[in-house]
C-alpha cells in the first residue's frame, strides 16, 4: 500500500487511540476515546470506548438476537456506543485469549470479533477474559481522518489495554491524554499553533 500520510499524521493508526481535542466541534465525539481498528488509503474505522449505549443491556441484546444459552453462566458485557455509523451492528473488541473463525487480530493482544458466537461465549462464561461490546462504529472516508488530525481535531496515543477494557468511562479521556503528558490548559484551539 502506498504511504499517503501527511506531515504529522502517522501512516497507520491501527491499534492506537484517537483522543478528541477539547474543542471537538462534533458533539457526537466530544471527549471521546476511539480505538482504531482499521486505517488504510480507503479510510478508517474505530470504536468509541468511553461511552455507554443508553437503553440496552447485555441480556436484552441477547434476547433481541434470539441467542439461547445452553449453559448460562451469568457472563455479561456493558453495551458501548461504538459510533454513529450502523448503530445496529455489533463489534466485540477483546483479549487474544479468544480466537475463532471470524475473529481478526487488530494489534498485539487485541482482537475484533463481529459474530454472535462471541456474545454467546461471554454469556456462557467461555469467552475472552477482557472484552468490550460496541454497537455502531466511527468511520472516515479516504483521507478524512488525516484531514481532521491536521485540523487539530484529534490526537493519537498508543493504546493501553488498562484504559481500553476498564469500566471507568468517566476517566478514560483524561487518562489517555495523560499518557502524552499533556496539560489541557496548554492545548491551542487554533490550527497550526502550539
Amino acid at each position: 500500500m502506498k504511504n499517503t500520510a501527511k506531515i504529522g499524521v502517522p501512516a497507520c493508526l491501527v491499534g492506537q487511540f484517537l483522543v478528541a481535542m477539547p474543542q471537538m466541534p462534533d458533539p457526537r465525539f466530544a471527549r471521546t476515546v476511539i480505538y482504531i481498528c482499521a486505517h488504510t488509503g480507503d479510510g478508517a474505522m474505530g470504536l468509541v470506548v468511553n461511552r455507554l449505549f443508553d437503553g440496552i443491556a447485555f441480556p436484552d441484546l441477547l434476547a433481541q438476537l434470539k441467542i439461547e444459552l445452553d449453559q448460562p453462566a451469568g457472563g455479561s458485557l456493558r453495551v458501548h456506543y461504538g459510533g454513529p455509523v450502523e448503530s445496529g451492528r455489533g463489534f466485540v473488541l477483546h483479549s487474544a485469549d479468544y480466537m475463532r473463525e471470524g475473529s481478526m487480530q487488530v494489534a498485539d493482544g487485541v482482537v475484533l470479533t463481529a459474530t454472535v458466537d462471541v456474545l454467546r461465549a461471554v454469556a456462557e462464561g467461555t469467552g475472552p477474559k477482557q472484552a468490550l461490546l460496541a454497537l455502531g462504529y466511527a468511520g472516515w472516508g479516504p483521507g478524512q481522518l488525516d484531514e481532521e488530525m491536521q485540523a487539530n481535531g484529534w490526537l493519537n496515543v498508543p493504546a493501553d489495554s488498562s484504559i481500553l477494557f476498564d469500566a471507568d468511562m468517566d476517566s478514560k479521556w483524561d487518562r489517555a491524554l495523560a499518557q502524552l503528558g499533556i496539560d489541557l490548559s496548554m492545548l491551542s484551539v487554533d490550527v497550526g499553533h502550539a
